[in-house]
């Protein structure tokens, strides 16, 4: 029999670690190729991985909540063959073991909940454990563009961040820049909270890493960001025929589901190409317009939480392209197949609350981007048409949408002009469109 070891795949760019959630076998099972054998997280999405080769897992390397780098062995299996299985196994360089006091700095950053005002831009691609150091210590941007990374593409590494803790009492002082500090001030990510009195009988229930996550994403972004929210009513009666004469021969030539959402995610897009303003991200007092349209949609899970993933350049597709794109992220995210870069980059966010039978919702914007889209639920009314004859009182398709914006750089009339652009491509979808 021969070692084979499994190593942490690569993740995605700017992703160097990731934490050991849970292990699905254990030592001494059998596994197949393909197998789940054990469920990973970062901070962007949680994913499983599986093994490549058939064999028994004669070792686990990395327990569950240790963190693993990419390309570090976390478990060896016992394959089919003789001696060693691989080269990989024979010349593989040993990741020596953190002393005491390397694991107490380490893990008090990670362990602590994080109280600090820093925000980073999307521009600087930190590991959860580099960030959360940088936190701890209160290290602003403008220093962590400074460092010097010795990691993957010139990546800021533990290694980096700690030599630079250690020298920073010797560097000189960041100059104050008060205008910026005063017109875009940072949250705080945690205000303390008030005590909750427990009753006889209530159950405790410990938040977990994902939900953590979320909780701290969505009171930065409330802080970042002054929310305004515009509403609007759409007869979508022609969307909702057109999907009704397309969707079995759709599915029949595609092995797809058609949804509305790709009719939505077209309409936001050619929304975005009319106003593409909208399609922006605030860093200090700079705007900066994005070249790409990403559009993130919002996905619920099977526990309750919630992730974003991102269909890339969105404006290059087709609506089968797009229908393609859409099923591939829903299903993968709900089975934790997704990889951190299919929820990275949106540029703009749609949320579907009309999938849970709610007519409209006011969603709050995800930094750091300017505005987020709601769809509601799509409901058969009385509406009033008018036509050639006059007024005439019909049963139509009608849907809520509401939008929100961040009131520092969009202002109610582009707000409300991008929604409205929504409507009339989707009140005005045409019949005879091809798919």
């Amino acid at each position: 029999m021969a070692e084979y070891k499994l190593l942490l795949p690569s993740m995605g760019e700017g992703v160097m670690e990731a934490t050991i959630i849970t292990w699905l076998f254990n030592e001494g099972d059998n596994v197949k190729e393909d197998d789940s054998v054990v469920e990973i997280a970062t901070d962007k999405v949680d994913s499983d991985v599986p093994t490549p080769v058939s064999g028994k897992i004669v070792k686990i390397l990395k327990q569950k909540d240790e963190v693993a780098k990419v390309g570090e062995a976390i478990a060896i299996l016992e394959i089919e063959g003789e001696g060693t299985a691989s080269e990989e196994v024979k010349t593989e360089t040993p990741v020596a073991a953190p002393d005491a006091e390397t694991l107490k700095t380490i893990e008090e950053p990670l362990q602590t909940v994080a109280a600090s005002n820093i925000e980073f831009s999307g521009d600087l691609y930190l590991s959860p454990l580099v960030k959360s150091i940088a936190q701890q210590e209160n290290i602003s941007e403008t220093e962590l563009k400074s460092i010097k990374g010795s990691g993957l593409e010139g990546r800021i590494t533990k290694e980096d961040i700690l030599a630079y803790v250690a020298n920073i009492g010797s560097q000189p002082a960041q100059p104050a820049a008060p205008a910026q500090a005063a017109s875009t001030p940072q949250p705080a990510v945690s205000a303390p909270a008030a005590t909750v009195p427990v009753n006889a009988g209530d159950e405790i229930i410990p938040m977990d890493r994902m939900r953590k996550i979320i909780a701290e994403n969505m009171v930065k972004a409330k802080q970042i960001a002054p929310h305004v929210t515009s509403f609007i009513e759409t007869d979508v009666t022609n969307v909702v025929k057109w999907r009704n004469k397309n969707k079995a021969a759709f599915e029949k030539r595609e092995g797809e589901k058609l949804t509305f959402m790709p009719i939505f995610v077209k309409a936001v897009v050619k929304a975005i190409q009319d106003f593409p303003m909208i399609n922006v991200s605030v860093n200090g007092e700079n705007i900066i317009k994005k070249k790409n349209i990403n559009i993130g949609m919002a996905t619920a899970l099977p526990d309750g939480n919630l992730i974003v993933p991102v269909i890339k350049n969105a404006d290059q597709l087709s609506l089968s392209g797009l229908a393609k794109a859409i099923n591939d992220l829903a299903y993968r995210a709900r089975n934790k197949k997704l990889r951190p870069e299919d929820t990275q980059g949106a540029t703009y966010t749609i949320s579907n609350v009309g999938s849970f039978g709610n007519l409209m919702g006011t969603p709050i914007i995800p930094q750091p981007q300017v505005a987020i889209l709601a769809i509601g639920a799509i409901v058969k009314k009385p509406a009033v048409l008018e036509t050639a004859d006059g007024d005439v009182i019909a049963i139509r398709n009608l849907m809520f949408m509401s939008h929100s914006y961040d009131h520092r750089v969009v202002d109610g009339s582009l707000g409300g002009m991008m929604l409205k652009h929504v409507h009339d491509y989707l009140e005005n979808w045409d019949l005879n469109t091809e798919i």
